[in-house]
């Protein structure tokens, strides 16, 4: 295995001897040798298993020369849109144009296309009429069949279908994206990939499907949203590698879009060999006049130790992407790479995060996950721990004991976000005290979304009490250990359930903590998500019992102005809010007011 970034341009190419390369990446992200970046990982298990491959990084969309730096790839395009969603990418939920792109030089804006995965496939077809492209990537991965489009509120085809591309590689990929190149490379045709686990593929015959789910058609679910509810359910008890079914998607009476079930969750081994390989672990040095790529930051110094989450969260996509199976590396892989820190110059201590999806996650939920997949329509977490949960914090203590003690690290972080609920499952409290003696630094990031049990039953979380004993243990546990530290609650408005009387009820108790949080975060539909789909049709798919959401964005800035009730420019919008919520017992002088009425004649906006 050779040393260094891969080929980005033909020179790259020629200077390592090549006339030709087999895969040709395209990515809407800048090239990041790093494996907190999805092209990275997927470009060096190619080269492991001795492919030839060269990357190319945000193409200029409108020019087909682009895409054909390398020429025509012996085995196909593979094609990303990057590490993030383009469009949640340029878009707030107020689909106003974000300014910066940290996944750009510089940072700057603009560098990629809206939909990128779609734009990119379409751009080499235009070209290359026959060469195989297989997409991949979160926004491939949550397209993959019919989904609702927030940006254009409308109820999209599968992406295979409007990129012009021959296969989805869906979730973390390293299994299926080897099982392509290995079928393509022994000449099998692309049309004839539709075997592999984790791949999405198109066809008009039915006839090599079995073990098939037929899914309402694209049509039927265009004008009718309840059939796509019921739809996106289906999926969403499909997506277990051990018992998830094919799902067959019609469009027209001739042609079929097919999910396979996902591919297999890697053993720890497999883990440790990916993460293993030689990253440069920084961004390509042709970036450093642009001032590098922001992205790194963050990720430099920080470790992945497991992927996949059984936490349930109703608005997160990691179980359409990742899935709900956890998988860890070694504590071994993780020390050696801490080790290669303290190699780096810009190392100055600090281990910036030890986690993934879910940071005290560091084994499945349960025994049988493994032989038997996770269950389909029960949550380990949700609503209340599931009785064969494992609760069990002594792998990741063991974990950041090791790291910690490691000559030359001052400090270890977990900034990747804890389960709250599973912490307190969790009889044992040496994880706990640990976490507040050795890895906060004045405050603990802890997300409860809410504290109305109504919203909340609607994201998966745990009721509000289960989040109030988190709080009085941890403050008990830093009493002890004379420490003065805080939570910091990350809270969410507008979610599907959430009226203005939730709503109220949540400003109601940042005014008895006292606490006013410096962001909000505004419920996002993004692809593939329970959440969305309650959004979109106005349904509950787990029992299609109709869901209040808050759509006009006016009413959703009322509930975003009460979290943030004490800011003076919000002042009309509370006002409004809590007029049209029926309690204006709320405005007033006593000490369980959210703001003061205007004195007559006064212009100043009047805030507790």
């Amino acid at each position: 295995m050779s040393t260094g970034f891969l080929p980005v341009c033909r020179k790259d190419m020629e200077e390592r001897g090549w006339d030709a390369v087999d895969f040709v990446y395209v990515s809407g992200d800048a090239y990041v040798d790093h494996p907190s970046f999805g092209h990275a990982i997927i470009t060096r298990v190619l080269e492991a298993h001795g492919y030839r491959v060269g990357i190319i990084a945000q193409p200029d969309w409108k020019d087909p020369a682009s895409i054909a730096e390398f020429g025509e790839p012996r085995l196909g395009f593979l094609v990303s849109a990057g590490n993030m969603d383009s469009m949640v990418n340029h878009y707030s939920v107020s689909k106003k144009r974000r300014k910066t792109d940290a996944y750009t030089p510089g940072g700057v804006m603009g560098r990629r296309p809206d939909h990128a995965a779609v734009v990119y496939g379409n751009l080499i077809r235009q070209t290359y009429k026959r060469t195989p492209v297989i997409l991949g990537g979160i926004e491939a991965s949550l397209r993959r069949l019919a989904h609702y489009d927030y940006w254009s509120d409308s109820l999209k085809r599968s992406i295979l279908l409007d990129s012009g591309a021959d296969l989805v590689s869906y979730g973390m990929g390293e299994r299926s994206i080897v099982e392509i190149a290995e079928a393509l490379e022994s000449g099998i045709a692309v049309c004839d990939l539709t075997f592999i686990q984790g791949t999405v593929y198109k066809t008009k015959d039915l006839a090599s499907v079995y073990d098939g789910i037929m899914l309402p058609g694209y049509e039927d679910m265009r004008s009718d949203k309840l059939l796509y509810a019921s739809s996106f359910y289906t999926q969403y008890c499909n997506t277990d590698p051990f018992a998830g079914k094919r799902l067959i998607e019609p469009y027209g009476e001739h042609l079929y879009v097919v999910q396979n079930p996902p591919s297999q969750p890697l053993s720890q081994m497999e883990m440790d060999d990916i993460y293993r390989y030689p990253y440069m672990r920084t961004y390509h040095p042709s970036y450093e006049k642009a001032g590098g790529v922001p992205a790194i930051a963050e990720v430099k110094f920080s470790l992945i130790s497991s992927r996949g989450c059984f936490g349930g969260c109703n608005f997160c996509a990691l179980t359409f992407h990742q899935g709900r199976i956890l998988q860890a590396r070694s504590h071994e892989s993780l020390i050696e790479e801490a080790r290669g820190f303290l190699e780096d110059k810009e190392f100055k201590g600090y281990i910036h995060d030890v986690g993934g999806p879910t940071a005290n996650f560091r084994q499945p939920s349960c025994k049988k996950q493994l032989s038997k997949g996770v269950c389909r329509e029960k949550q380990c977490l949700f609503p209340k721990p599931c009785k064969n949960l494992t609760a069990d914090h002594r792998d990741y203590v063991s974990l950041l004991r090791r790291l910690r003690s490691l000559p030359g690290v001052k400090k270890v972080f977990i900034r990747s976000g804890i389960r709250f609920d599973y912490c307190m499952a969790d009889k044992d409290d040496t994880f706990f005290r640990e976490l507040c003696r050795y890895h906060v630094s004045g405050q603990l990031k802890v997300a409860p979304e809410h504290v109305s049990d109504t919203v909340l039953e609607k994201m998966g979380k745990p009721g509000n009490h289960v989040y109030q004993a988190f709080v009085k243990k941890y403050e008990a546990i830093n009493r002890q250990i004379g420490r003065k530290q805080y939570l910091v609650p990350y809270l969410m408005s507008s979610h599907p359930g959430s009226s203005l009387k939730e709503a109220i009820e949540l400003a109601e108790y940042l005014r008895d903590l006292g606490h006013m949080p410096e962001q909000v975060q505004d419920f996002y539909p993004t692809p593939s998500t329970i959440s969305t789909c309650m959004y979109y049709t106005g349904v509950d798919p787990r029992d299609m019992k109709p869901v209040y959401v808050p759509r006009n964005p006016h009413e959703k800035a009322l509930q975003r102005a009460l979290i943030q009730y004490r800011d003076p420019k919000n002042y009309d919008l509370v006002l409004e809010a809590l007029r049209k919520g029926g309690r204006m017992d709320l405005v007033g002088y006593g000490s369980r007011c959210l703001i003061r009425p205007r004195r007559p004649g006064s212009r100043n906006k009047s805030v507790k």
